[in-house]
């Protein structure tokens, strides 16, 4: 989206919103994917190797989370505001202009 249509229609911090919740569930899923594959690791080497990556995108969720936190996009502990957060974020994208 144009720089200016972004700040006119408020969409601008939700695009970094959207961009910062597709990294989490990038990293969530890379979390996830290391993990099983520690459990297939046909050597003690690959093991440990895959357990290193495990804890950096373990890490790297961890960050994400935080920074999404800090700027008010997630409320992993607050059930109702994480519902609140997402029901205006679904009437922003309802009420967009459609040309």
């Amino acid at each position: 989206m144009k720089p200016i249509i972004e700040k006119l229609t408020g969409m601008n911090a939700l695009s970094d919103q959207v961009v910062a919740m597709d990294l989490l569930i990038a990293a969530k899923s890379g979390a996830r994917n290391y993990a099983m594959a520690v459990t297939e690791a046909g050597t003690p080497e690959i093991k440990e190797m895959l357990t290193r990556h495990l804890i950096e995108a373990l890490d790297m969720h961890e960050q994400i989370s935080a920074y999404m936190e800090e700027k008010g996009w997630c409320h992993a502990w607050d059930t109702n505001e994480q519902i609140n957060l997402d029901l205006n974020n679904i009437n922003t994208a309802l009420n967009l202009p459609t040309q």
